[in-house]
């Protein structure tokens, strides 16, 4: 078997067997592709089993000159899952990524954007125009329920209890959590729903997706991207925000206002209770009122 059937064996291993998502399965075969390349560029003619750790090597000094030490890890890491994957079903012994180390990275804290200025960036949609309705409602469900932007897109009207407060997001690995929705949330998501999308003309397949494009198919990730930075180019936000960052506002904000780290762990969608206290930085002010507050020895 050559490289391209080994990486479809695997990608179908990632779906059926570990219930990966397509995002996911993507971001792991981009890196056995990004391999391929330079194999190929390279001249180097080497299967998947008998590549050796030299091999990598060369490839992973080749890449270090191209990209940050971030992605070197994540690349790194992807690499190792694809050969972990040759082990387990027994066409290679070994894994040649067994003994690389990843570069270290250290704890990048992303951006994060006061209340002040998620209201200027939301009160900055041109409320005139059908996607702009679209838009604030899309901007309030990142920011008030703590989403990824893929969860977003992905999200149905079969999802929304309102009723009950919640809406159910299908996150990482296919897995399913609910997430508190406020009053204010669910007000511009209803007026969206009651005012723009019952007159879309809908395609075929996408009838209970929640948020549509002008076409009345599903919105990409990229158009979302490109719908915060283009506000906040308009509003001179001298900060390089994503949707993410909405999110990581969400997560900070939580914290600041006394929510436990638990709590937000759970809504947030994280495995690990470590993911949290990464992804929430503590600044020292916040820590003191801890402090202040609940040790008993604080007076």
């Amino acid at each position: 078997m050559n490289w391209t059937t080994f990486i479809k064996n695997y990608q179908s291993y990632l779906r059926i067997e570990r219930g990966l998502s397509k995002n996911t399965i993507d971001n792991y075969s981009f890196d056995v592709d990004r391999l391929c390349l330079f194999l190929e560029q390279n001249q180097i003619q080497v299967s998947p089993l008998k590549i050796t750790e030299e091999t990598i090597q060369q490839f992973i000094y080749s890449v270090s000159k191209q990209v940050n030490a971030r992605s070197q890890a994540r690349i790194i890491s992807g690499l190792k899952s694809f050969f972990n994957y040759l082990v387990f079903e027994d066409y290679r012994s070994d894994n040649p990524l067994e003994l690389i180390e990843t570069p270290k990275t250290g704890r990048k804290l992303p951006d994060t954007l006061s209340v002040a200025e998620i209201d200027t960036l939301i009160n900055a949609i041109d409320l005139s125009s059908n996607e702009g309705e679209r838009n604030r409602a899309m901007l309030e469900t990142l920011y008030g329920c703590g989403l990824r932007v893929s969860e977003l897109v992905n999200l149905k009207i079969s999802d929304l209890f309102f009723d009950e407060g919640f809406l159910k997001v299908t996150g990482k690995g296919n897995k399913q959590r609910f997430v508190p929705i406020g009053h204010l949330t669910q007000k511009y998501i209803q007026l969206y729903k009651e005012t723009i999308r019952t007159h879309i003309a809908v395609k075929k397949g996408f009838e209970d997706t929640l948020f549509l494009n002008r076409r009345g198919s599903q919105l990409t990730r990229a158009m979302i991207f490109t719908i915060i930075k283009d506000l906040a180019t308009k509003i001179n936000l001298n900060k390089t925000i994503s949707p993410h960052t909405l999110r990581h506002s969400f997560a900070t904000h939580l914290l600041e206002n006394g929510a436990d780290l638990r709590s937000i762990q759970l809504m947030l969608g994280h495995e690990s209770i470590t993911t949290t206290e990464i992804y929430v930085h503590l600044d020292r002010r916040f820590l003191t009122v801890v402090m202040n507050t609940y040790h008993p020895r604080k007076d």
